[in-house]
């Protein structure tokens, strides 16, 4: 495990006209599961799809169709449960929440209020080297997805497609212990990396795979801490969620306008009422959307149509045992093994493909050097094009063997970034680009020694300066670089010019 000190909470302090404020956030992030069938039916859950495709009878609510659990979908949050170090309830079961809207074909969304499958857990977000931050979890409950309205399509008429009805969704709950915009955008990054390296939901946000419904509130200093002793929510002030939020960006955006909105009504002697808001980021505020879910009856009461969900502790077991290595472990082995700072590691295994990737780079290799080039050289290049790890042009295979060229002084750094760019654009093994295109660095010393002479004789004046400042002949390396086409040897180069001018 990483070594890492565990900071208290660091509240962002917001200043009002009369007092300085404190942030409290908690955060329920709706995560698709990743499953080829719904959670009730066995539509495809495939994005994209022709509008009202992906639809079976069930989710379409035909009369007397029931509801059959899909076993995947329970183990996948049973994974995600034992990843955040969770507690994994054997007995659970399913509630209706009764509500209409069009995009709802039942009526009501099958969810699990009382009894969720999975119980406290935590997720330990880095907030800087070797400092962390742990956020409680609540609970992961699982619950079906709604459809989607399009209001664009017609000027008099909006539509409604059903293919997102009856995806399975993890709804994982946080405690109110995020205390800043940013401590918010990190532990959505966090919880997004460790679903993906569970496989348990793919984290993309763009196409709404990875949203969430934001919960702020302001206290004046101190008053977190009464609820930390006692646990009294009283202490905080009254909450305001922003929903469906699904940029990190806009995420903390939404958190300052909400906190400012709330401030200045207090301050003014107003109260801030409990609702669900909407932030829109073009004009930089949030509006009210809906009165929040305690002014609503959403008369939930146990699904008659499905039984309580148990499982069995070796099933529990058995999925513990198959988990990936998780993030925080994959970044201290890569620490330990490879020798890399913090930084590299964590820019290594912010993406489960960036840090395969590497590990396949650097076995067998020097890992600070393998390190280096898959960060500056080839993330840098694919950040230029706007590609991620998975369009790499660049295998791990031709980056080794580049890296292999380097190690054995057949190739110099700089020829290696030559090598690099023509592997990059026109693909190939990199021996044979070295050999066909005659870019072997020069290790013969009688041939460098000439150079180096013919260099010294035509320079004489340089020679004096250098002998009296021996910084100056590092111009003779360049010269004799540049004389060789860069393909000598820098070290025998060095050596032998200090030689040279009896430095």
């Amino acid at each position: 495990m990483l070594d890492l000190t565990y900071d208290a909470p660091k509240p962002k302090i917001i200043a009002g006209a009369k007092h300085d404020w404190e942030l409290v956030i908690g955060m329920e992030v709706h995560a698709q599961v990743s499953s080829k069938a719904k959670l009730f039916s066995g539509a495809s859950t495939a994005f994209g799809a022709e509008p009202n495709s992906n639809v079976a009878f069930v989710d379409a609510a035909m009369p007397g169709m029931l509801p059959v659990i899909n076993e995947f979908c329970v183990e996948q949050a049973v994974r995600t449960g034992l990843g955040l170090k969770a507690e994994i309830n054997l007995t659970s079961a399913f509630d209706r929440k009764n509500y209409f809207y069009p995009d709802l074909p039942q009526g009501y969304q099958i969810s699990q209020l009382y009894q969720p499958i999975v119980g406290e857990g935590e997720v330990l977000v880095e907030l800087g080297e070797g400092v962390a931050r742990k956020v409680r979890i609540e609970r992961i409950h699982i619950e079906q997805d709604a459809g989607k309205s399009i209001h664009d399509m017609d000027p008099h008429m909006s539509f409604v497609d059903l293919n997102r009805t009856g995806v399975a969704l993890m709804e994982i709950v946080s405690r109110p212990d995020i205390r800043s915009p940013e401590e918010a955008a990190a532990y959505i990054a966090k919880l997004r990396q460790i679903l993906r390296y569970l496989g348990t939901c793919d984290g993309n946000m763009q196409n709404g795979n990875l949203r969430a419904d934001v919960n702020v509130s302001i206290c004046l200093p101190g008053a977190y801490e009464k609820y930390q002793e006692t646990q009294d929510f009283s202490h905080l002030g009254t909450r305001c969620e922003i929903k469906n939020m699904n940029s990190m960006r806009f995420i903390q955006q939404a958190i300052e306008v909400e906190a400012k909105r709330q401030i200045a009504i207090v301050e003014a002697g107003g109260s801030v009422d409990q609702e669900t808001r909407l932030y829109d980021p073009d004009k930089g505020e949030t509006r009210s959307m809906r009165s929040k879910e305690e002014a609503h009856d959403y008369r939930y009461f146990p699904d008659p149509d499905l039984l309580p969900l148990e499982i069995e502790q070796a099933w529990v077991d058995e999925i513990g045992a198959s988990l990936p290595e998780l993030p925080d472990e994959k970044k201290a082995r890569f620490i330990k093994d490879f020798g890399l700072t913090d930084y590299d590691a964590s820019v290594l295994t912010a993406e489960v493909e960036s840090a395969a990737y590497f590990e396949a780079v650097a076995e067998g290799r020097d890992g600070k050097m393998a390190a280096n080039w898959v960060i500056n050289e080839l993330f840098g290049r694919l950040k230029k094009e706007d590609h991620d790890i998975t369009q790499s042009p660049v295998s791990p295979a031709q980056l080794g063997g580049i890296i292999d060229l380097i190690a054995k002084g057949d190739i110099s750094g700089k020829i290696a970034k030559d090598v690099f760019e023509i592997v990059y654009s026109e693909g190939g093994d990199p021996a044979d680009i070295v050999e066909k295109k005659g870019m072997k660095q020069v290790t013969d010393t009688g041939a460098i020694e000439a150079a180096v002479d013919e260099v010294i004789a035509a320079n004489p004046a340089q020679v004096e300066k250098a002998k009296q400042n021996p910084k100056l002949a590092g111009w003779f390396v360049g010269q004799v670089m540049k004389a060789t086409g860069g393909k000598a040897n820098p070290k025998a180069v060095n050596e032998i010019v200090s030689a040279k001018l009896g430095l």
